[in-house]
């Protein structure tokens, strides 16, 4: 490890490499060091790729030694190395590098490797291939005899290290003492072979080479298989492998098989046995005459073949094609037990994927939960195999997808609910009574002990199922708890989720729990089991139904519960129960836990994704492949696309013609009217169209691409219809000028495809979503857009811009549970828009009511929707027709512009709009807003006419049912609400047109694919038209908590980094307009092309400098303090106490300075130093008025998607990088200052990390100590990058800075009291006067120096209040206020304590003088100047 961080393989291994130097420790190096950046999850092939030129032979060494003889040069150890590198290798497709040397080991020529009649097999059911094996052998015959007999070394490498593998295998003893070695190799190989069947490039071929092996026949039969301790990951990654070799689909098409194609492939080889049995051996003619439902299972297989002699079976083997022919005249030298099992094996009935999927149980169980080769613990190194399934680039089906994602959301769950029945359990403490009993010296707020569980329903099963279709149970528990925590267990809503353990400690009363020992062992934990909430029982038995009814009011403490258990986990215990006569799991429950309901979605998920498989998955055409990973990446761009649009209405995205013209450079732009007056937005524009098809024959003819004619867009401006005569009905309008970068990315999304949007810190990614959004509801009125994003706040964000934009409110809704925190009063969720509905229709039958008044018709025309558009049809409409009729232009006459007014039938109805409402300028322009007040009368009813339904619907939930199926065309939720309720917006009859995802890089694999199939096909083809990802692959990806989950598994890895990996086409955006420009270059290096925009170098805020600090971003070096730099309190919760005082010491410098508090942010890369920070921070800052608190003090991780225009950054370690060591965390971190960054670390640990040069080299070639300016005023008014006026003072460490800070506190306070004192002296006439004018001047130096205002003066230095704040800070300085680190929480480092007297007697000992700046130094060192 140390090694690679050192850049070793980077500057010496690979760039020194040749064949002359190759040797095995050169080879064994480079393989370490690959792998050792893979466990890292760092780029790996980047130096390859520098220097590809030796490559090929050092691939084909490797090759070479990875057969090596194990008693030869390479050891099995180091032949592991190798099948690890292998394995990297074969899952790093996407390098061009790595893709050339790989294709030669795995493509059809390999199958040479097969006995000639599986060949002959093979050809015969896919005879194209017989034509492309020929074409092979002409060319083999063609290349000389060296360069023949390396390429058949290639291709029969697999083969023949399937042979060496079952050589190493057979050596494992069954009882005796084995190496780990070969242990370790055998899991190794088995993990490589998973990864080649599952992925559809290397299955292809390979999948009929590992059947002619018998692999799996070996395996199960090895005696290392029936090692049950050494075996039992060995044994979970053969059920893996044996699965991905029984997988449902074509391996020559990718085609996925149904289950009557799997059927029939089953059929065709039970009677294909049955015919070979019948045509050569009598002994079988009773096998051959049954039906094939009778003899398909494995004892009947073994009954008939059982009793079969060897050779005998290796005839029967050999006329099927699974083994060579045997000569009569020998004896076979295959076992029995194999012959046996090989046919068994591979005629047994199956039962297909969906079925075990269905069968298999949602919860967790106690088995799955402890286990670490399924579910390891967070400290997982990365250094060992997992029986887990990998999120790569290609997946083999939809299904394969699915389920893949399905096994690991699950278990990252069940790691989650460990960790949580762990904490409860342990708090419980369960001891062992003297009666051999349970009983709990402790409690948990999430845990009760169990005083009666009974199950109370067994449903009958379905017809075609073996488990019950319900089981229900009764929990009754004593909640002798406190008020809140009763309330919350009473709180517990349908659908809950809650686990039922079992404990049966052998710990005796008293005992100790240590977290550092096996957590069963002490518990003595038996059985864990889940169940879901049904309702609460009364008093009388009966279920409590959520509803708006008040519940009952229950006596006494004890309270019941009715559950759901999981069926087929029922059905499962029940049979183990009655087969192997093990105990009734269900009558030993003793503890019921609940979770956290943020935390608690997981079953709803899970149950999601299974419903996805089990109904026919239809995603788009054009979306497919790509999802899969197959395939033209660029095939869904909209430049591929058959139905591309030409002509497209950009609305408002434009300001101005010339806006127009710079937004497509390198086009030729018509504008169809010639004045320029008339050249104003909006524009439609149209493009010019090419098909795909027309696309690549020009290619190939090698045609120029670039004519005039495709250069050229035609732009019409246009003049939107007016909308009635008062203010609010004119249109809101965009104010911002977007590059053509963003133009190009809302482009894209207006037309149909896939559309990805890579969007950099500050580049406007909200603005953009937002006018794609726009411009597809103007341009499509009839489509319906979903919105999801990741977060709330995300959703909130886009929807807050979106009500600033020309879009009808009425036609928005948010679903989910964040519409609360929208910084707005309209409630968009479904029952603030019923509300508004009905009020918006007693607004609009009050302005019928009014028109029908100033008409003077009679009767009740607003009554309802129903008599308003009986009277819009039969007097409006008739009006109208007359006046148009009177006023329109007739024949050669000119029209007289007077009529227009005279005639109008509305004048008294419009009375209240601003006057006059003609102007008489000219005919046109009078008969426009004529028929503007005539659409603002017909929008009137047109929305009566849509709100009839709410008239018609009685209850809020028909109502809402009805706005979300046919009244919002934009609809947003998150990602979970999405996972969470597909089944009942599936069920709704939910339709949508377009996708926009926001955060996209944030979004699990899993949670983006669900988004997709909310809503049923239509004639079997999916509706979606448009697809927008929108996100940021470099910076921070999904939170997975388990490291194995996260590194082994991929897990992290979005569907948006893996479209950008298989090389989908993206629009980066390459303008920022957050921070500073020399605070970009700290991360533009990341980006493509990264710049910034205009008002960047423009405004005041960015070019004016931070006052009282020298730079606008540093990096502070910060040495051990008292000897200790990093500390662990907690396993993984690292602190610096050192890191934590000196952040804290220049906020509050800062705000003492006259920085607002709140423009402040401090972030660190760790929970445990933000425990620590905050713990100072409410020590010296929390009740004080001259400093404040910080906006934020949070994680890196948590603070993405925010900004604040200044950032306090602790890292924090001192001894590894840690994960800042990935690139993502490093581009977050440095991209959230607007203004000023100030970064804390051990500049000698981070600046030596190869990852994070770009951005350290910047940062380190600056001074490493703190450069203050304490005289200067805020704000000020230097310019960043100039030399200060005002003295320079320089922090050599965090004592000196708390100490100078203390000092600096104390005058302030001194000063302010001495003030006070001076204004108490005065005659009480002059007080009056002086105070109104102080009072003006303090105003004024609060806005220059940020000095506290007189009120805040008086408040300090009030004789009742002054003296105890003073009391409180001196009293406390040894402390608090001066450089006395330490915290107040439980989470205190360890050495906090022992810090306090040394900082004490540093800031305290000398003598504190006034310096000629008025500030208070040091008298017996005097800082450092500059």
């Amino acid at each position: 490890m140390l090694l690679e961080f050192s850049q070793y393989p980077e500057n010496y291994l690979w760039m020194n490499y040749s064949p002359d130097v190759s040797s095995k420790a050169y080879l064994m190096s480079i393989c370490c060091m690959v792998n050792e950046k893979f466990r890292e999850n760092v780029p790996a092939w980047e130096t390859f790729k520098k220097k590809p030129d030796h490559f090929p032979f050092f691939f084909k060494c490797i090759l070479k030694a990875a057969l090596a003889e194990t008693d030869g040069e390479f050891s099995l150890h180091e032949q592991t190395v190798l099948l690890l590198f292998l394995d990297h290798c074969f899952n790093s497709l996407e390098v061009d590098l790595i893709r050339s040397q790989v294709q030669q080991l795995i493509s059809l020529p390999m199958w040479m490797g097969l006995q000639p009649a599986r060949l002959e097999l093979e050809f015969k059911k896919t005879p194209k291939l017989r034509k492309f094996w020929n074409l092979i052998k002409k060319n083999d015959e063609k290349m000389d005899a060296e360069a023949r007999e390396q390429a058949y070394q290639e291709r029969r490498f697999l083969s023949q290290l399937i042979q060496k593998f079952i050589s190493v295998l057979k050596s494992v003893p069954l009882s005796e003492p084995v190496t780990m070695d070969k242990v370790h190799y055998c899991e190794r190989f088995i993990e490589l072979m998973i990864d080649l069947e599952a992925l559809l490039p290397t299955r292809r071929w390979f999948n009929t080479i590992l059947d002619d092996s018998h692999l799996l026949v070996h395996c199960y039969l090895s005696n290392l298989v029936h090692r049950e301790e050494d075996g039992h990951l060995f044994s979970q990654l053969l059920d893996m492998l044996k699965f991905y070799t029984g997988f449902e689909i074509n391996d020559q098409t990718g085609n996925a098989l149904t289950e009557n194609e799997m059927t029939t492939i089953h059929y065709d080889r039970i009677t294909s046995l049955q015919r070979a049995a019948f045509a050569h051996f009598p002994e079988l003619h009773g096998f051959a005459l049954s039906n094939v439902a009778e003899v398909d299972t494995r004892g009947s297989l073994v009954k008939f073949f059982g009793p079969l002699s060897s050779n005998t079976l290796h005839q029967v083997a050999s006329y099927l094609c699974l083994l060579p022919t045997l000569p009569k005249t020998e004896d076979t030298t295959f076992d029995k037990e194999f012959l046996l099992e090989l046919l068994v094996s591979r005629h047994e009935r199956r039962i297909s994927q969906i079925q075990q999927l269905n069968q298999m149980p949602l919860y967790p169980t106690e088995k799955i939960i402890w286990d670490e080769n399924i579910v390891p613990t967070e400290c997982y190194s990365g250094e060992g195999c997992l029986a887990l399934p990998k999120l790569n680039l290609q997946f083999l089906t939809l299904h394969d997808y699915l389920l893949r994602n399905f096994n690991l959301f699950r278990l990252e769950s069940t790691y989650e609910i460990r960790q949580d029945i762990e904490d409860s359990v342990s708090r419980m403490k369960p001891w062992q009574s003297e009666y051999g009993g349970v009983v709990f010296g402790g409690w948990a707020r999430m845990a009760q002990p169990i005083v009666a569980f009974t199950v109370v329903e067994v449903a009958k099963p379905n017809i075609g199922e073996n488990w019950p279709t319900r089981v229900r149970a009764d929990v009754t528990i004593n909640l002798n708890v406190r008020d809140h925590i009763k309330d919350e267990w009473e709180g517990l809503r349908k659908h809950d989720v809650c686990f039922l353990v079992t404990v049966r400690p052998t710990k005796p009363y008293g005992t100790k729990f240590d977290q550092r020992r096996p957590f069963i062992e002490q518990v003595g934990l038996v059985y864990v089991r889940g169940c879901e909430i049904q309702a609460m029982l009364d008093d009388k038995g009966r279920v409590i139904e959520d509803g708006p009814e008040p519940r009952p009011n229950l006596r006494g403490e004890s309270r019941t519960f009715r559950v759901f258990l999981d069926p087929n986990q029922y059905q499962q215990d029940m049979t183990n129960t009655i087969q192997n006569g093990a105990e009734d799991v269900y009558e030993t429950f003793n503890i019921i836990m609940r979770r956290k309901p943020k935390e608690n979605n997981f079953k709803a998920v899970l149950e999601t994704i299974r419903n996805l498989m089990n109904t026919d998955c239809v995603v788009p055409a054009w979306l497919h492949d790509i999802i899969l990973g197959y395939g033209d990446p660029s095939s869904a761009h909209y430049s591929k696309m058959p139905n591309q649009i030409a002509t497209l209405d950009f609305n408002d995205t434009f300001l101005s013609i010339e806006h127009l013209k710079t937004s497509f450079p390198g086009h030729n732009v018509k504008v169809t009217v010639d004045d320029p007056a008339l050249q104003i937005p909006p524009f439609r524009i149209t493009f010019p169209v090419r098909s795909g098809k027309g696309k690549k024959r020009k290619d190939m003819d090698g045609e120029d691409e670039d004519t005039e004619e495709a250069k050229t867009l035609i732009v019409e401006p246009h003049v939107i219809p007016n909308r009635g005569p008062y203010p609010y009905n004119q249109p809101k309008r965009n104010t911002i000028q977007f590059t053509h970068t963003q133009i190009e990315a809302i482009r894209a999304g207006m037309q149909p495809g896939l559309t990805m949007v890579v969007g950099p810190p500050g580049t406007g990614k909200t603005d953009v979503a937002v006018q794609i959004i726009s411009n597809i509801y103007h341009n499509f009125p009839e489509q319906r857009t979903l919105i999801v994003t990741h977060s709330n706040q995300a959703l909130n964000q886009l929807f807050e811009k979106i009500m600033a934009l020309d879009i009808d409110e009425r036609h928005l809704l948010r679903l989910g549970h964040g519409e609360e925190e929208l910084e707005t009063e309209k409630d968009f969720s479904r029952y603030g828009r019923v509300n508004y509905v009905l009020a918006r229709r007693i607004e609009l039958l009050e302005e019928v009511k009014r028109l029908q008044k100033s008409l003077g018709v009679p009767g009740d025309a607003s009554y309802t929707c129903e008599t308003a558009g009986c009277f819009f049809l039969y007097q409006v409409m008739s009006r109208w027709e007359e006046y148009i009729s009177k006023v329109k232009n007739k024949g050669n006459t000119s029209p007289d512009i007077t009529e227009v007014s005279t005639f109008f039938p509305f004048h008294e109805y419009f009375a209240n709009a601003p006057q006059p409402i003609f102007k008489g300028r000219s005919y046109e322009e009078d008969m426009e807003i004529a028929e503007g007040c005539f659409r603002h009368i017909k929008k009137i009813f047109t929305q009566l006419e849509e709100f009839r339904a709410s008239e018609l619907l009685r209850s809020g939930l028909d109502r809402s049912k009805y706005l979300l199926m046919k009244e919002a065309k934009i609809i947003a939720m998150t990602c979970t609400h999405a996972a969470l309720k597909r089944h009942d917006l599936v069920k709704l009859g939910f339709k949508y047109d377009n996708i926009l995802m926001e955060e996209a890089a944030q979004i699990l694999e899993i949670e983006t694919f669900i988004p997709l199939l909310l809503q049923n096909p239509q004639d079997g083809f999916s509706r979606l038209k448009r697809w927008i990802m929108i996100g940021d692959h470099h910076q921070l990806p999904p939170v997975i908590k388990n490291m194995a989950f996260q590194k082994y598994s991929n897990m992290e890895q979005s569907l948006f980094t893996r479209f950008v990996r298989i090389g989908v086409p993206t629009v980066d955006l390459d303008a920022q307009g957050r921070a500073r420009a020399s605070l970009c270059n700290l991360y533009n290096w990341r980006y493509k092309k990264l710049g910034n925009l205009p008002h960047v170098q423009l405004l005041p805020e960015f070019s004016t400098a931070n006052a009282g600090l020298l730079y606008d971003f540093q990096l502070i070096n910060v040495e051990d303090f008292q000897g200790v730099g990093e500390s662990e309190p907690n396993p993984y919760f690292y602190q610096n106490l050192g890191e934590a005082e000196y952040v804290v010491a220049l906020f509050m410098y800062m705000c003492l300075l006259g920085y607002p508090a709140d423009k402040i942010s401090i972030l660190t890369t760790y929970n445990g130093q933000k425990h620590l920070i905050r713990d100072i921070i409410n020590r010296r800052c929390r009740s004080n008025p001259l400093i404040g608190r910080p906006n934020k003090v949070t994680t890196v991780d948590r603070f993405q998607g925010q900004q604040n225009d200044y950032i306090l950054l602790s890292l924090v370690r001192t001894r590894a990088v840690g994960h800042l060591r990935d690139v993502r965390r490093l581009v977050v971190a440095m991209s959230r200052a607007r203004l000023g960054l100030y970064i804390f670390a051990r500049v000698s640990l981070f600046q030596n990390c190869f990852e994070l040069t770009p951005a350290f080299s910047q940062l380190t070639a600056r001074p490493l100590h703190l450069h203050i300016i304490p005289t200067e005023p805020f704000p000020t008014c230097r310019k960043n990058g100039e030399r200060p006026s005002h003295e320079v003072q320089v922090i050599k460490n965090m004592p000196q800075m708390a100490n100078f800070v203390y000092n600096m506190y104390m005058h302030l306070i001194q000063t302010t009291h001495h003030y006070h004192q001076t204004l108490l002296q005065l005659p009480p006439a002059m007080v009056e006067e002086n105070e109104e004018v102080q009072s003006q001047e303090t105003e004024m130096e609060t806005e220059e120096e940020g000095m506290p205002t007189q009120a805040d003066i008086l408040s300090l230095t009030d004789t009742s209040i002054s003296h105890e704040l003073l009391a409180s800070q001196t009293e406390a300085t040894p402390g608090e206020m001066e450089a006395t680190p330490g915290r107040a929480g439980s989470s205190s480092s360890p050495e906090a304590t022992s810090a306090v007297s040394e900082v004490t007697a540093a800031a305290a000992g000398p003598k504190a003088v006034p310096t000629e700046a008025g500030t208070q130094q040091d008298a017996t060192s005097a800082p450092e100047t500059k």
